[in-house]
């Protein structure tokens, strides 16, 4: 604890004793370019120190949601498709798109791969915002 009492009491003052800091604005640019930098370097440290504690003073702290009530394994996002298989992997060839196809990314449609609209109500009870992949056919 004496090191920092010196170091603030004693070796503080006499390195800002020593600083070359020009009486007005014009003064600065009458300093050498290693004044200018013995000068300016405390400066920005302070500066940075300062912006630095209030931003992390200010910043919003992170908030964790609890996991929704409603789903049986809040680490599944899968509750009901294929359930017996390892991982669940659906092919669709591209010259089968036709105009378009939309597929499911709430993993509650009935009509699984594609959309049969589940996530509206998904979103709605869960507060969430997926939606479908829509892919289009490559117009003749």
């Amino acid at each position: 604890m004496e090191a920092i009492a010196k170091l603030i009491k004693v070796q503080l003052p006499n390195y800002l004793q020593k600083l070359p800091v020009p009486s007005s604005l014009s003064g600065f640019a009458e300093l050498s370019p290693s004044d200018a930098i013995a000068v300016v370097f405390p400066f920005a440290v302070v500066s940075w120190l300062i912006g630095y504690s209030t931003y992390k003073f200010f910043q919003p702290k992170a908030v964790e949601l609890p996991p929704s009530p409603k789903a049986k394994d809040t680490n599944c996002v899968n509750k009901c498709i294929d359930k017996t298989c390892k991982k669940v992997v659906h092919t669709v060839d591209i010259e089968d798109v036709g105009e378009k196809l939309v597929f499911c990314r709430c993993w509650r449609s009935k009509k699984f791969p594609y959309c049969d609209g589940s996530h509206n109500n998904h979103n709605e009870q869960e507060q969430d915002n997926v939606g479908p992949l829509i892919v289009k056919g490559k117009a003749n």
